[in-house]
C-alpha cells in the first residue's frame, strides 16, 4: 500500500519536493514480505541506515521502516540545514570583520530568504545520500510507515506483518517540549520547525542555553535579529569547560545577544509587544517580548507508539535500555542512535549503528564503553572536546595534570584574526597519558579528532610534540601542547646539571 507523508515539509518550493520526494516519496508502495527477515530496522536516522545497509551490503535479507522522512534528524531537522545556516551567518560575519583587514565592505541588505532558500537547496542536494531508492539499490526492502511490535519476533507496518531474527530500534529523539504555560497557545519552534521560515523574525526569543539553542542564537543574531537567550541554568552550555564557555559568552556579548540566565520562565502570554515570556531570576517578575521563540531545551526519545511491551523491550524516561553490547532485555532486539545513548549526535548514532549491526547479526562483542566520542558546538568559537573533564578525573580518584594554551600565541590565529579561543589537554600525571582535551576556536571540530585519536591509542602528550603540522596551522597548538609538557619535565635540578654538562663540553 501507499504510505502517505505524515506532515508537510514547507515551504513546498522545489527544494522541499526534492527533499521529499527523496526521504518520502508519496507515491512509494511497500513491498510485500515473502519471508522473514535477518533484520528488521525501525528508523531511517543515521543509525539505522548505517546498521541496514551495513548487514544489505553483507548479504543479509533487511527490512527499514521509516514513519517519516529518511534521513532522520540529521539531514531534515538538525546537522544539515543548520550548519548551511551558520554558514550564511558567517558569511554576514566576515562582513563586520572586514574592516580590520583593509577591506571595505559593507553589509548591506541580508536577503533572509535567499538565505533560506540556500539551506533548503542544500538539504535537498544532500538528500540522496539517505533516499528510498539508494536504500532499495541496496537490496534493503524499505517500509513506509508506522512500525509497532506485535511480539518478541515481528512487528506490523501498514497492515503487513514482517517477522524477524533479529531487531535494531533506532527512532532516534525529539525536541523537548518546555513546560510553560500559555506557550502552546501563543505558539513557538523547535528545530523541526525552525528551517521553514521565509521571514527574519525582528526579536527571536530562544529558550536553551544547550548546543542548538547557543548555535541558532548566534546564528540569527548576525543574520539581523534581535536575539534574547534563556535559560533556569547559570551559565551557556553547562556540560563544558567553565573557561571554554567564558570565551564563548564574551564573544555573545560583543554581539549583543542578551543573555539572561538563571531565569524561571511562568507563563508565557500574548501582549501589545508581541510573544511575551514572564520570569523570574530572584528578583521578582520580569518580561520580554519578541516576534518569535525558538524552544531549546533538549530531546526527548521517541519510544511511543512502538508497543515495546509486547516485545518485552525495557525502556524509560531516557530510552531504550541497552547494555554495553546495545542489547535490550529481549536479547534479539538491539539498539543505537539517540533512542538509547546519551551521547546525542550523528557521528555516534553511526558508530553505535555499526556496533548494533555486528553484534546482532555476527554474535559480536563490540562494547558501546570502548568508543571514543568526540562532539563538537558549532557556534563561533566553536567548542569540541573530548574525553574526560577535570572534574571527572578527579572523581574517578586520577591524579592529573593540565596543560593550555591560548590562541593568542598561535601565529596563524594571530594572521587570521581568530585568536579568541584555547587548547587545553588533560593528562594522567603519572605517565603522561592523554585523557581529555577541549578546544575552543573557529575551526575547533575539524582539530579535536587529533586528540581522539591520541586518547583511543592511549598516547602520552609528549608523543604529541612529534606530530609535525604545517607551518602554520592552528591546529599546530597540540603539537605546541606537546611540547609544552617536555617542558614542564625539565626540573631547575635536570637544568643546572645540563648548565654543568655543556660547561664541561665546552
Amino acid at each position: 500500500m501507499t504510505a502517505p507523508l505524515p506532515t508537510k515539509v514547507l515551504p513546498q518550493d522545489e527544494f522541499n519536493q526534492k527533499l521529499v520526494e527523496n526521504a518520502h516519496p508519496p507515491a512509494w508502495i511497500n513491498p510485500k514480505p515473502t519471508g522473514p527477515y535477518n533484520l528488521v530496522v525501525i528508523g531511517a536516522g543515521t543509525a539505522g541506515l548505517v546498521s541496514a545497509a551495513g548487514a544489505a551490503i553483507l548479504g543479509a535479507r533487511v527490512a527499514l521502516v521509516e514513519r517519516h522522512l529518511m534521513g532522520g534528524d540529521c539531514l531534515n531537522f538538525g546537522c544539515v540545514p543548520s550548519k548551511a545556516l551558520i554558514r550564511a551567518a558567517r558569511a554576514a560575519c566576515a562582513v563586520t570583520e572586514a574592516q580590520e583587514f583593509g577591506v571595505d565592505a559593507s553589509m548591506g541588505e541580508i536577503r533572509f530568504a535567499e538565505v533560506m532558500r540556500r539551506v533548503r537547496r542544500v538539504r535537498a542536494e544532500i538528500s540522496p545520500h539517505d533516499s528510498v531508492e539508494r536504500f532499495r539499490g541496496f537490496g534493503v526492502d524499505v517500509y513506509l510507515g508506522e512500525a509497532q511490535f506485535l511480539n518478541g519476533k515481528s512487528i506490523e507496518v501498514a497492515s503487513e506483518r514482517l517477522e524477524f531474527h533479529k531487531a535494531i530500534i533506532a527512532t532516534g529523539a525529539r525536541p523537548t517540549d518546555a513546560p510553560v504555560p500559555g506557550l502552546d497557545k501563543i505558539g513557538f519552534f523547535t528545530n523541526e520547525t525552525i528551517f521553514s521560515l521565509v521571514e527574519l523574525p525582528k526579536r527571536l526569543i530562544v529558550i536553551g542555553a544547550g548546543p542548538i539553542g547557543c548555535e541558532l542564537a548566534q546564528s540569527f543574531a548576525r543574520l539581523g535579529s534581535q536575539v534574547s537567550l534563556l535559560s533556569d541554568g547559570n551559565t551557556l552550555l553547562p556540560r563544558e569547560d567553565p573557561d571554554a564557555v567564558a570565551i564563548l559568552a564574551q564573544q555573545f556579548k560583543r554581539e549583543e545577544i542578551a543573555m539572561l540566565l538563571g531565569a524561571r520562565i511562568q507563563r508565557a502570554e500574548t501582549s501589545r509587544e508581541g510573544k511575551t515570556l514572564v520570569f523570574d531570576r530572584g528578583g521578582g517578575d520580569e518580561r520580554i517580548s519578541g516576534d518569535a521563540i525558538l524552544v531549546a531545551v533538549g530531546r526527548t526519545p521517541n519510544v511511543e507508539g512502538l508497543n515495546l511491551e509486547a516485545a518485552s523491550v525495557k525502556y524509560d524516561k531516557k530510552g531504550v535500555i541497552v547494555d554495553d553490547h546495545l542489547r535490550t532485555s529481549n536479547t534479539n532486539i538491539y539498539a543505537a542512535g539517540d533512542i538509547c545513548s546519551r551521547y546525542k549526535f550523528t557521528h555516534a548514532a553511526e558508530a553505535l549503528g555499526r556496533i548494533a549491526l555486528q553484534n546482532a547479526l555476527f554474535f559480536g562483542r563490540k562494547r558501546a564503553s570502548d568508543l571514543v566520542i568526540p562532539w563538537s558546538t558549532y557556534t563561533d568559537p566553536e567548542i569540541a572536546h573530548v574525553g574526560m573533564y577535570e572534574k571527572d578525573a578527579q572523581a574517578a580518584g586520577l591524579a592529573v595534570e593540565t596543560f593550555a594554551l591560548p590562541f593568542e600565541d598561535n601565529d596563524r590565529a594571530v594572521i587570521d584574526g581568530e585568536v579568541n579561543g584555547l587548547a587545553r589537554i588533560l593528562t594522567t600525571k603519572k605517565d603522561g597519558r592523554v585523557i581529555g582535551a577541549t578546544l575552543v576556536s573557529r575551526h575547533a571540530g575539524e582539530s579535536i579528532g587529533e586528540l581522539v585519536l591520541a586518547i583511543q591509542r592511549k598516547l602520552k602528550i609528549g608523543e604529541l610534540g612529534g606530530v609535525i603540522h604545517p607551518y602554520p596551522t592552528q591546529a599546530e597548538i597540540i603539537k605546541r601542547l606537546g611540547d609544552l609538557s617536555l617542558r614542564s619535565r625539565l626540573k631547575p635540578w635536570m637544568k643546572r646539571l645540563l648548565v654543568r654538562f655543556f660547561q664541561w663540553r665546552r
